[in-house]
C-alpha cells in the first residue's frame, strides 16, 4: 500500500508541474513580443504572420527587412503601413490603427490585428506563353496562326491594392499564383497588339525588341492602378509558325538562293555531261537521259506544247546548244547528239518546237535544216520487197 500511495503520489506531482508549464506557456504565447519575416523562397510576394488568435502587446517589436513592407488589417480595413525598418509598436506610429481601436490617450491592453508581410522585391525568371495559335492577317501570306513565348519580372508596387484586390485572406501569396493572372493579362494584350501592329509575318524576328517594349507598357497599364504590381521588364523569346507554314516558307527560301532556274538547269546539264564524259561517253541512252526524263514528264503533263512554245523567250545559249520547248518551258542546252537520241526515242519529232542561236524565233524540228538530216536518219527506210 505504501508503495501504491507513494507512486500515485509521483504522478500527481508530475502531472501538476505539466499544468503549471503549460499555464506559463499560455501565458507567454498569448502576448506577441516580436513581428517579422524572414523570407528564404525569393518567390513569395506576400506572407501573413502566423497570429492564431494571439494578440500584440503594447510596444511589441515590428521588425521589416529591405524589399518587404508591413501591413496591418484590422476588421477586415487596412490600416497602418510600415516600409523597412524597426518599430515599437505604440500610439505614436500606429495613427490609423489608433483612430479605428479609438485609443485617445494610448493603450495598455494588447490587441487583435492581422499582420501582412509584402515583398517588393522583382519576381525573377516568371514564363508567360500563347496555349492557343492567334491569328494573324499577314498581307503575303494571309490569315496565318501564330504561337510566342517568353519571359518577365514582377513587383509589389502597391501594397493595399494587391491585397484588395488579388491576395484576399490568403496565407501566403506566391509567384505561381500571380503568375496564371499575368499569363492570361499578357496573352490578351499580345493578341490585341499583334493585330494592331501591322507587321508583315516575315519582319516580327527583327521586331522582337519593339514588340516587348509596347506589350510591357500595356501590360503595366492593365496591372499597376487595378492590381497594385509593376512589370520591369518583358521579353519576347519566340514567335513562330505552323509546321506547315514554315515548310513552305523554307521552300520559298531555297527557290530564292537558287535564283534564276533556268541558269540552274543549265548548270545541272553541263554536270551531267561532265560525268558522262568522265565515264567514257558509253551509249546515247546515257547522253540522252537527262532529255528524255523531261521530255517524257513534259508530253505527259502538258500535250500541245508547240502552241505555248511562241511566247518563250529563247536565252542567249554557248554553240551548238540546243533548247526544246515542253509544257510552256524551256528544256536545254542540249548537245546534237542528244538531240539524236531524242530523236531515236521518239521523244523529239518533225513538230517539236526548237531553238538554237541565230534563230529568229522556235521553230519546229522539221523546219530546221541542221536537225532536217537527224530526223531523216534516224527514220529508217522502207523495208525491201520480199524475195
Amino acid at each position: 500500500m505504501l508503495y501504491t500511495h507513494d507512486a500515485g503520489f509521483a504522478s500527481l506531482h508530475h502531472q501538476n508541474e505539466g499544468i503549471q508549464m503549460g499555464l506559463f506557456d499560455m501565458i507567454r504565447s498569448e502576448l506577441i513580443d516580436i513581428i517579422e519575416w524572414i523570407d528564404d523562397s525569393h518567390h513569395t510576394l506576400m506572407w501573413r504572420f502566423p497570429r492564431h488568435g494571439n494578440e500584440i502587446k503594447n510596444g511589441a517589436q515590428l521588425i521589416v527587412r529591405p524589399g518587404q513592407v508591413a501591413v496591418f488589417v484590422y476588421q477586415g480595413e487596412i490600416a497602418d503601413v510600415y516600409p523597412p525598418g524597426h518599430y515599437e509598436l505604440t500610439t505614436a506610429n500606429m495613427p490609423v490603427m489608433t483612430t479605428l481601436q479609438s485609443w485617445k490617450y494610448g493603450f495598455e491592453s494588447p490587441f487583435k490585428a492581422e499582420v501582412y508581410f509584402v515583398s517588393t522585391r522583382q519576381l525573377t525568371d516568371l514564363k508567360w506563353g500563347t496555349p492557343n495559335p492567334i491569328m494573324l492577317r499577314d498581307p503575303e501570306f494571309g490569315p496565318i496562326r501564330i504561337r510566342a513565348f517568353g519571359t518577365y519580372t514582377l513587383k509589389a508596387v502597391d501594397p493595399k491594392a494587391l491585397l484588395q484586390e488579388v491576395v484576399g485572406t490568403n496565407g501566403e501569396f506566391g509567384a505561381d499564383d500571380v503568375n496564371t493572372l499575368m499569363r492570361s493579362v499578357i496573352q490578351s494584350t499580345f493578341a490585341d497588339l499583334i493585330g494592331s501592329s501591322q507587321i508583315a509575318a516575315l519582319d516580327l524576328a527583327s521586331n522582337y525588341e519593339q514588340l516587348a517594349g509596347k506589350l510591357r507598357e500595356k501590360v503595366v497599364e492593365r496591372i499597376d492602378d487595378e492590381y497594385g504590381l509593376d512589370c520591369p521588364q518583358l521579353f519576347i523569346v519566340n514567335i513562330s509558325f505552323p509546321e506547315s507554314v514554315e515548310k513552305a516558307l523554307d521552300t520559298r527560301t531555297s527557290m530564292g538562293v537558287l535564283g534564276d532556274l533556268n541558269r540552274y538547269q543549265q548548270y545541272q546539264m553541263g554536270q551531267a555531261m561532265t560525268s558522262a564524259a568522265e565515264s567514257g561517253g558509253r551509249g546515247g541512252a546515257s547522253e540522252g537521259l537527262g532529255l528524255g526524263l523531261g521530255m517524257a514528264m513534259a508530253n505527259r503533263m502538258m500535250p500541245g506544247m508547240g502552241a505555248a512554245a511562241g511566247s518563250a523567250a529563247p536565252p542567249p545559249p554557248p554553240t551548238d546548244a540546243w533548247y526544246v520547248a515542253a509544257g510552256g518551258q524551256t528544256k536545254g542546252p542540249f548537245t546534237s547528239d542528244q538531240i539524236r537520241s531524242g530523236v531515236t526515242s521518239g521523244e523529239v519529232n518533225g513538230e517539236t518546237m526548237v531553238w538554237s542561236a541565230g534563230m529568229a524565233a522556235w521553230s519546229a524540228a522539221a523546219t530546221v535544216p541542221a536537225l532536217s538530216n537527224l530526223l531523216s536518219s534516224a527514220t529508217p527506210p522502207p523495208p525491201p520487197p520480199a524475195p
